[in-house]
């Protein structure tokens, strides 16, 4: 069985919430008070334990006075919730705006009935991604039955340039943007077998080119092994990869991609022209 590990979050995401409020400082569009409200929010990507108004003024970069204040509001329009056993947690309306934002994504609409027929077909996970730069986003994922507890949630991020899908979709963009996200990226090692060196990245992204699938071994999670494709749009640029992850314990990595690789092609090329 896959090992669980925490959620994984870049030195990129953790400082773009304080960059960006220097930066939109001078903004006379942007209303800074908002933005506080969503340093609140974004300060529970770190932890998943109910946390004091001390944790979220640290957390979000406030004083303890503006968090109770945002906290109290954030609680009456139920964006945040008592932990049962004391502190703050994350409310349920979060659930209804990331409903919002699944049934507007037209991807996602394209992509439920395909990657339904592939998860039939393969009888392992599948999963669909969102590029988003420096990290891929899942916004699908159907399981499989040993999936640990992260595997099954929606919205986490994952790298792009250790993952299978991140490396499908750099493999379809030009050098220059390649080099630009492997530079900006945060390579350090999530697993022992995470593929950190530039040049063995490359490599890599090249293989894909000539295949057509990434296949990632034990890069994010031990005990597993992943194959994608990335989904491109009319103007053939990458905007996601479709996924199939399964076990080394059940498969030789060889075995896998000839299987299952011609069929991820297939449902990302399905997706994208759909």
């Amino acid at each position: 069985m896959s090992r669980t590990r925490q959620p994984f979050r870049s030195a990129e995401a953790t400082s773009l919430t304080a960059e960006s409020a220097n930066k939109d400082s001078t903004d006379r569009l942007f209303v800074q008070s908002v933005a506080r409200a969503f340093r609140v929010l974004e300060g529970f990507a770190n932890t998943p334990e109910p946390m004091s108004l001390s944790q979220i003024a640290k957390a979000a970069g406030l004083d303890k006075s503006g968090a109770q204040r945002l906290a109290y509001t954030l609680t009456k329009l139920g964006y945040l919730e008592q932990g049962a056993a004391g502190g703050l947690v994350p409310g349920r309306k979060l659930l209804e705006r990331t409903f919002d934002y699944l049934k507007a994504n037209p991807l996602v609409s394209r992509a439920v009935p395909i990657l339904a027929e592939l998860r039939r077909d393969v009888q392992e996970r599948v999963d669909l991604s969102l590029f988003d730069d420096l990290t891929m986003l899942y916004l699908v994922r159907l399981q499989s039955k040993r999936d640990s507890f992260y595997a099954h949630l929606i919205g986490r991020r994952v790298p792009t340039f250790c993952t299978s899908g991140g490396r499908a979709v750099l493999a379809r963009l030009p050098d220059e943007r390649v080099l630009d996200i492997l530079a900006r990226s945060d390579r350090r090692r999530i697993t022992p077998r995470t593929t950190v060196q530039l040049e063995e990245i490359l490599k890599r992204i090249e293989e894909v080119r000539q295949l057509g699938y990434s296949l990632a071994l034990e890069e994010i999670m031990i005990g597993e092994l992943a194959i994608a494709a990335a989904i491109v749009d009319k103007d053939n640029k990458p905007i996601g990869a479709i996924h199939v992850a399964g076990s080394l314990s059940e498969w030789e990595p060889s075995d896998f991609a000839r299987k299952f690789g011609p069929l991820v092609i297939a449902a990302a090329k399905a997706v994208g022209t759909a």
